[in-house]
């Protein structure tokens, strides 16, 4: 599994993730992050926002309701032995 640094915007900290699974929906690439590595773990869904001229990938977390149900839902299709709960 890969494992991605992300840089916090307004500090200094890193915080890693694991990449559990990848897509694109309507030309926005998302990603499914795991804080441990295997088991149960606190899941995030993250939202490229980056333009396309910039060469760094700029992620934050899906806050929308409406966006986390419905990518939540394609991400728990793609892997369909895991449980995803809101």
């Amino acid at each position: 599994m890969e494992k991605v640094t992300f840089q916090a915007p307004d500090s200094d900290e890193s915080i890693e993730f694991y990449v559990v699974e990848q897509t694109r929906i309507n030309g926005t690439d998302y990603l499914l992050v795991s804080v441990e590595e295997d088991g149960d773990s606190d899941a995030f869904i993250l939202k490229d926002v980056s333009k396309q001229e910039e060469e760094d990938s700029v992620y934050e977390m899906v806050e929308s309701e409406e966006e986390l149900e419905y990518i939540s839902k394609i991400f728990a299709e793609i892997l369909e032995d895991v449980d995803i709960t809101l």
